[in-house]
């Protein structure tokens, strides 16, 4: 008698955790950041990219896939573009809005300001043979001949959705 006591037991704790788990993945929860979106149609991130001078320090929206989170705070989300092999970061302080790693593979919607981060030419040929490394590419620094600029979106406002 005892065994059938202990088997429902775990039973139950195992029926329970499984409607538990089934009802987290049907049912997740829109991740909302800061204040509340605005109604602004999104920019594409490609659009963003072409033209970056035309929305310099302006308020868009943009719209897409978190592919990257920081594991070390959460202080920034990488969003894929429309365009393969293009993605934007939304960037924040430390501690202003802190990104989940489960928002990995969920669709965002973010409204912020875009901005520019101006590196040197020391500064480009560290971050490009950084980026090299990490895709298993060859890099010679002596192609790069000036600084360049990177492109982020400082949010006020993100959804990330279910």
């Amino acid at each position: 008698m005892p065994i059938l006591n202990v088997n429902k037991r775990v039973l139950g704790a195992l029926l329970t955790f499984a409607s538990l788990s089934m009802s987290g993945v049907s049912h997740a929860e829109t991740l909302h950041f800061g204040e509340a979106l605005t109604h602004q149609p999104p920019v594409a991130v490609s659009a963003l990219l072409a033209s970056p001078e035309a929305y310099l320090d302006k308020t868009v929206t943009i719209e897409g896939t978190v592919v990257e989170v920081c594991s070390m705070r959460g202080c920034w989300a990488d969003i894929a573009s429309d365009a393969r092999f293009q993605k934007l970061r939304l960037k924040v302080q430390d501690g202003d809005m802190v990104f989940p790693m489960h928002a990995k593979g969920r669709k965002a919607i973010a409204t912020g300001k875009l901005y520019a981060v101006h590196l040197s030419q020391a500064q480009t040929q560290r971050y490009l043979a950084a980026l090299a490394k990490r895709n298993g590419e060859e890099f010679d620094p002596k192609t790069v001949t000036e600084g360049m600029a990177i492109y982020q979106v400082e949010p006020v406002a993100v959804d990330i959705l279910d």
